[in-house]
């Protein structure tokens, strides 16, 4: 059966959860100092003057590079609770990891051959 009283603490917290934000907004907007000036419309970049396009054009190698950081990364955050009750899981979750591991590595062998990680 399904009780409202066993949700009460997420009742309450739910309007404070929301009213925090809200109220940090109001407070750094109120207390912000306002001044438009010639200053203040300029593009800044160090006390030097921009000089040029904004616009520039990056490599799609950087992209890559980030793109498989992310996927090691997000694999070993995966990974850790695995690794913590390792001896309670067995064999059949075992053998479901080493699948999940495998298909990142055969994907970044698969990039190295050809050729995407090459940082020149």
């Amino acid at each position: 059966m399904f009780l409202l009283s066993e949700y009460e603490t997420f009742w309450i917290f739910l309007p404070i959860s929301s009213l925090i934000p809200i109220l940090a907004f109001l407070i750094s907007r109120a207390l912000v100092p306002i001044s438009e000036g010639p200053e203040k419309l300029t593009s800044y970049e160090s006390g030097i003057e921009a000089m040029g396009d904004a616009w520039i054009q990056f490599r799609i190698r950087y992209y890559m590079f980030a793109l498989v950081f992310v996927v090691f990364d997000v694999e070993t955050v995966f990974l850790y609770p695995w690794a913590m009750s390792f001896d309670i899981l067995g064999m059949y979750t075992f053998i479901e990891a080493l699948i999940f591991v495998l298909i990142p590595i055969v994907g970044s062998v698969h990039a190295w051959r050809r050729g995407a990680l090459e940082w020149s």
